[in-house]
């Protein structure tokens, strides 16, 4: 296989051979036990993390919309709700600042 090429499912299978190419691709890489689908949950929640933009990450993860996507994601924008808090509060003491310059 080249590099960056998908990876496809084998049709055949040895008698030797236990679990799929998947299993297999995670246990050479190293790494802990996932599934594909947990896989796409890590993508999804790096995605958020990054800031990505929701549409990008609806059409990433093929969702009819971006409600779907905030929906089953939104546990993943708790930082945000904190972001949301701090910028108001900044906000706030800016207005009172800028009142009692005034005064």
């Amino acid at each position: 296989m080249e590099s960056g090429e998908p990876l496809r499912q084998s049709r055949h299978r040895t008698r030797t051979s236990s679990g799929g190419w998947f299993e297999h691709a995670v246990i050479r890489a190293g790494i802990p036990s996932i599934t594909p689908r947990g896989l796409r949950h890590t993508a999804a929640g790096l995605a958020v993390s990054a800031r990505a933009n929701v549409k990008a990450v609806q059409r990433m993860l093929a969702h009819k919309s971006a409600a779907m996507t905030l929906d089953m994601y939104a546990d993943l924008f708790d930082d945000d709700l904190e972001a949301v808090a701090t910028a108001l509060d900044r906000a706030r003491a800016d207005v009172l600042a800028l009142k009692t310059r005034s005064d």
